[in-house]
């Protein structure tokens, strides 16, 4: 890790949702963009002067570490039958009854070194497995949280811990299955995990709360882990709406769809993240968008486990937030996550640039990333996030000539990017500030 900049210039910055020239970004003292300004033609002294193009970086919104383990394990059908996100499932229990504190954090080194050189510089863990292969808690019952600290202070990457609530093993079977004994908490343990997450003050480690699901976490857990939250500006996130079978056993179990319960039962706000809300019809994004609440996109792993689309240009026309996350490891960088979220839609619909909003934003790349950008603080606890004053001053620098973008207008940089360049393309990357390594 190199020391903190005082300042960065680049003839190109991704700011306020376009490409300026001539870019002067100050950085504070505490790791933080100062005032933001284009055209300026000789930086100042001092001035650290970069070649390229400066993005944003993105933050990856829900993560799996320990899932990183099992990456490219299950794409083999030894039986005939059906294989789909549930005959997954009792793969990812295997894995994760393997695994202690020290082949943790050996695991999330290598996945927070990879999610950096793929375009993230804060990753928010979506952490279950909390307890010993037993299920018995450690000496520290955090022994697991620290282990991916640990890993995201070694790589130098931000990280958002989000110990989460996991109680039953379905909508109408109480208590949990053998194989999911390290995973069993309740609201007062998330809680108390919570608070000593947050009051260690870990440099880039900060800490919000998760529910598994709502076959995971039931009525009467969501609303005792709400009464400890309160007022608390922390982030809420759930898994909801991911496969059919959810939707089916909600709808047998409550009257009602997943986000449809969870919109007339939860008060939801911007605080809240719904983790794939792949089966959401018209009615519930309208629902989402009136809340306030945000929605997270995990494409390469929704393709990978055959959960189907989700209704991308829906939630794009409704100003729903949205962020992306690598959830199970199989894709590791936000240019294939976007990549997938057009050419998912592109199938299904049989038509082409789905996600462009000609009159405003007919660039897809553009629309897709700046939508990406604008949802990714609030899935971290931020109020910002980008090229933007008071924001974390995280940026990629993109090699033009490298990425082949050079002889392309600027306009269509970023759909060069997503859907027609391969290989490592940051010449930099900093984080809070500090050029990684």
């Amino acid at each position: 890790m190199k020391p903190l900049e005082p300042a960065l210039w680049a003839p190109w910055a991704w700011v306020d949702g376009r490409w300026q020239q001539q870019v002067l970004l100050p950085i504070q003292p505490d790791g933080h963009w100062g005032a933001i300004t284009s055209g300026v033609v000789q930086p100042p002294e001092g001035t650290r002067v970069l070649q390229g193009a400066l993005l944003p970086s993105l933050v990856d919104a829900h993560s799996h570490a320990f899932q990183r383990a099992m990456a490219g394990l299950a794409e083999v059908r030894e039986h005939a039958g059906d294989d789909d996100f549930w005959s997954w499932r009792e793969a990812m229990y295997g894995t994760a009854l393997a695994l202690d504190p020290v082949s943790l954090r050996r695991i999330a080194t290598r996945l927070y070194r990879e999610l950096l050189l793929g375009g993230y510089t804060q990753v928010v863990e979506f952490h279950y497995l909390h307890h010993a292969p037993d299920g018995q808690p450690y000496d520290d019952e955090l022994a697991m949280a620290w282990a991916l600290a640990e890993a995201a202070q070694e790589v130098g990457i931000g990280l958002t811990l989000l110990p989460t609530l996991y109680a039953h093993r379905g909508f109408d079977e109480p208590g949990l299955r053998p194989e999911q004994r390290r995973f069993a908490t309740d609201a007062d343990w998330v809680w108390r995990a919570q608070q000593r997450l947050q009051a260690a003050g870990l440099p880039l480690v900060n800490a919000g709360v998760a529910l598994h699901s709502l076959r995971a976490a039931h009525e009467a857990d969501i609303h005792a882990l709400l009464a400890h939250v309160g007022d608390t500006e922390c982030p809420i996130h759930i898994h909801v709406a991911e496969q059919t079978r959810e939707v089916d056993d909600c709808v047998r179990r409550h009257g009602q769809r997943p986000i449809e319960w969870l919109s007339s039962h939860v008060p939801l706000d911007a605080r809240w993240q719904l983790v794939h809300a792949t089966h959401a019809l018209p009615h519930e994004i309208e629902a989402v968008a009136t809340s306030g609440a945000g929605v997270v996109l995990c494409p390469s792993t929704e393709a990978n486990l055959g959960d189907g689309f989700t209704d991308v240009p829906g939630w794009l026309e409704a100003g729903v937030p949205l962020s992306l996350g690598s959830d199970s490891q199989v894709g590791r960088e936000w240019r294939e996550e976007l990549r997938w979220l057009e050419y998912g839609q592109r199938l299904r619909h049989r038509r082409r640039n789905v996600c462009a909003a000609p009159g405003s934003q007919p660039s897809t790349g553009a629309r897709l990333f700046e939508a990406m950008r604008a949802g990714s603080g609030p899935t971290a606890g931020f109020a910002g996030w980008g090229l933007r004053p008071g924001a974390r001053a995280d940026a990629l620098l993109l090699d033009l000539a490298t990425a082949d973008l050079d002889s392309l207008p600027c306009e269509q940089w970023l759909d060069a990017l997503v859907f027609a360049s391969a290989g490592p393309l940051w010449s930099g990357v900093w984080v809070a500030g500090r050029q990684r390594d």
